[in-house]
């Protein structure tokens, strides 16, 4: 429990520190993030593939493909229908006008990603509400000075909430992940509306339940039980008895009943219809817990402080700076769901990225809260570090791409060559010009905060949402046309489609050996390559590692082709017709 002395509160802060964030300035980092990548690349194995795969595969009229996730004849049973529903309807919404501009294809890709946008929105906002509304209650307010000059109880809510804001946008292993075509979007916005709605059951308990319900169920239909678990733990450690939700317990029943009727309105119609497909869901579903191996355990020591950065130190801090206050609202439920997310990443039996994810929302908002707790010093100090950690990762991919397009320096180009082997380098204007821009606008942020001294306590988070912000654009400009020649499958298949015209003959159907789910669903989504489950088909697409390559043709087995991706060392897909012995 926390102290009722405010006067012990770590919190320290003047009312010019809380200084108001020009609207305008999240406006325009917000909209660069999410557009910055989203756009104008082919979609990459494996999740960002599989899942316009599920929505094309809905639109093309299978049966039970809107209720039930399939990549072609393939059962994608895992995670949810969540991403194919929304997906889907943009694609069909959409398609036509874009049409009028762009193949088919490609209108298909642009208008799936739109929902990427909604996403983003929801979460931002979500975040944003719920830490204002945490972070303008009494127990979280800063010491009152003897001479007054503290700032309101709204403005710093809106410090905290916008401080909250610009930590998620710096959080470096969500960036690609927010702009990808998976379940990892959606998931992350139904943390933030669950967040949001356990503070916001503190003063309107009703409509806090509901929303908490809505969250709960979104996230069962975006990842099935890995991603609504973290948000049920969460919520039950957040109203242990004596905490300071306890008197809003009874309302959590209709979360309860909210998100259970959303998850039966799925389930008993995908079991009904789709009994094999439920049966594979629930042996995923059961897969995914387990006792992590030692493998897993240095997996997540490894990616899990990269993944959170830069918010895990302050998230550590506010913990240790608030030790006594972890009974307190704005300590305590973001602490719950970091703690429910935490113990489902280590109940997990292959822990990855979606799983780090769930993480990232609460890690924002208890970082958010270090931040009045920091002498001037030491905010300082994580000023300069911002500034020389991305220029010199802004200048590093800088070097990268003059190499790419000089040979100078010639150990880099190298270096890079032989990652990019047949990619034909050239200067996008457009998007060169964009990446200067992007460039200029950080020195003008950095030349900003050394020349004005700003006293709000957010320029620090400031310079580390736009630092990384400049990062991923000069990426998604400079770098996205060697990145989609690398990782796309789009001239592959469209050489695998060839041959298939060319020697696969009328009635004849084609299964694979060793294909994995990005690759079946690139060869669906580019060139409409059904690929049989039928053990008796003549054709078989082999997927064969370098080793594999070098193995000996058995008797009656012909190569009609064989492609791989151009950089690609460990990757090779061959075609193979076998003829039935006499």
């Amino acid at each position: 429990m926390y102290s009722d002395d405010l006067r012990s509160t770590p919190a320290r802060l003047t009312a010019t520190a809380a200084a108001k964030l020009p609207r305008l300035f999240l406006l325009v980092v917000g909209l660069v993030y999410i557009l910055a990548g989203l756009f104008y690349r082919d979609p990459w194995k494996t999740d960002d593939v599989t899942g316009l795969a599920t929505m094309l595969t809905a639109l093309s009229g299978q049966d039970h493909a809107w209720l039930l996730p399939q990549v072609g004849h393939l059962a994608q049973a895992q995670d949810g229908p969540l991403v194919t529903w929304v997906g889907g309807f943009f694609i069909w919404a959409l398609r036509p006008l874009l049409e009028l501009l762009f193949s088919p294809l490609n209108a298909a890709i642009i208008a799936s990603r739109v929902p990427n946008i909604l996403w983003f929105a929801l979460l931002t906002s979500a975040l944003w509400y719920g830490t204002y509304l945490l972070g303008r209650r009494s127990e979280a307010q800063p010491l009152a000075l003897p001479f007054g000059g503290e700032p309101s109880e709204r403005d710093y809510g809106r410090m905290l909430a916008d401080a909250a804001l610009l930590l998620i946008v710096a959080t470096v292993g969500i960036t690609w992940r927010m702009h990808e075509t998976s379940e990892v979007p959606a998931l992350i916005a139904c943390q933030a509306l669950a967040l949001y709605a356990v503070a916001r059951m503190l003063d309107h308990p009703i409509s806090g339940a509901i929303t908490l319900g809505l969250a709960i169920g979104g996230a069962f239909l975006a990842r099935g039980w890995p991603g609504s678990l973290p948000l049920m733990l969460g919520t039950l450690i957040a109203i242990i008895p004596r905490g300071p939700l306890a008197a809003e317990r009874k309302w959590v029943v209709i979360s309860a009943l909210i998100a259970a009727s959303i998850m039966l309105l799925w389930w008993i119609p995908a079991r009904t219809f789709g009994p094999y497909w439920a049966q594979s869901w629930l042996l995923w579903a059961e897969r995914a817990f387990g006792w992590p191996s030692t493998r897993a355990w240095l997996s997540i020591l490894r990616d899990l402080p990269w993944f959170l950065w830069p918010t895990w130190p302050l998230a550590l801090l506010a913990l240790w700076r608030w030790r006594g206050w972890f009974g307190a609202p704005h300590i305590h439920i973001p602490l719950s769901f970091a703690l429910g997310a935490l113990l489902v990443l280590l109940a997990s039996a292959d822990p990855f990225e979606p799983e780090y994810s769930t993480l990232a929302v609460p890690c924002a908002v208890l970082a958010a809260f270090a931040l009045p707790t920091l002498r001037r010093g030491v905010v300082n100090t994580l000023d300069w570090f911002a500034v020389m950690c991305f220029s010199l990762t802004a200048a590093t991919v800088w070097l990268g791409w003059i190499a790419l397009q000089t040979g100078w320096p010639a150990q880099i180009a190298a270096n890079i060559a032989r990652q990019t082997r047949g990619f034909d380098a050239h200067v996008a204007w457009p998007a060169t010009t964009i990446a200067l821009l992007g460039s200029l606008a950080w020195v003008a942020l950095v030349r900003w905060r050394l020349r004005s001294h700003p006293a709000g306590l957010w320029r620090g988070t400031a310079l580390s949402a736009g630092g990384l912000l400049t990062t991923w654009l000069l990426l998604a400009t400079l770098w996205m046309p060697a990145l989609d020649y690398v990782r796309s499958y789009r001239d592959v298949s469209a050489s695998l489609a060839h041959a298939l015209a060319r020697d696969q003959r009328p009635g004849e159907c084609v299964r694979t050996q060793n294909l994995g789910s990005g690759q079946r669903a690139s060869f669906l989504v580019f060139n409409q390559i059904e690929l049989s489950f039928d053990g008796q088909c003549p054709l078989v697409l082999q997927q064969l590692s370098t080793h594999d390559a070098d193995t000996p043709l058995r008797p009656g087995v012909s190569v009609l082709w064989e492609g791989k991706r151009g950089p690609d060392r460990h990757e090779k897909f061959r075609l193979v017709r076998i003829t039935p012995a006499s």
